[in-house]
């Protein structure tokens, strides 16, 4: 979110620093014209990166058990664009970066990737909805972002420190 005088977008995710918790709900299987949302809880923590870089986050939950996955969201000053890549302890590989940037209380974050074998479109939408609740949303698109299926929702709470 940007203030009054910060118009680069360097501060555009201070609003999400601190301790969340995180109800999600995620499609049962993407891309198969499924309906069926399983839902779940887990943590994040939000701190910054040293030096200005950017943040990361850190996210658990217990729907597999000892899971623990790590975002980090560099900003590039000279393209006013950020980069977010996602690694954890179930795949063991850095996901592609996601880069876009916020207008208002909205982010958009695209990239290619794959999904079982067959090239896709991914787009991040985080969504700053108050002081104290955010909204994350992953959706994947077949056909290079002529349609698009939301298949994970997370919605923060801020826990009070």
């Amino acid at each position: 979110m940007r203030t009054q005088g910060q118009n680069d977008g360097a501060r555009d995710f201070d609003f999400l620093m601190g301790t969340w918790r995180v109800h999600n709900r995620r499609l049962k299987e993407r891309l198969k014209d499924c309906s069926e949302w399983i839902s779940f809880e887990s943590s994040a923590e939000e701190r910054p990166l040293p030096g200005g870089l950017g943040n990361q986050e850190t996210y658990r939950s217990e729907f597999w058990p000892g899971f623990v996955g790590v975002a980090l969201r560099v900003y590039n000053p000279a393209t006013k664009q950020w980069s977010i890549t996602w690694v954890d302890n179930r795949s063991h590989t850095i996901d592609p970066a996601v880069v876009g940037s916020f207008s208002g209380d909205v982010g958009m974050f695209e990239t290619n990737d794959t999904f079982e074998g067959r090239p896709i479109r991914v787009r991040f939408t985080w969504t700053r909805l108050g002081q104290d609740t955010a909204r994350w949303e992953q959706a994947f698109s077949p056909d290079n972002g002529l349609s698009w299926e939301t298949n994970w929702v997370m919605d923060f709470t801020r826990v009070k420190e």
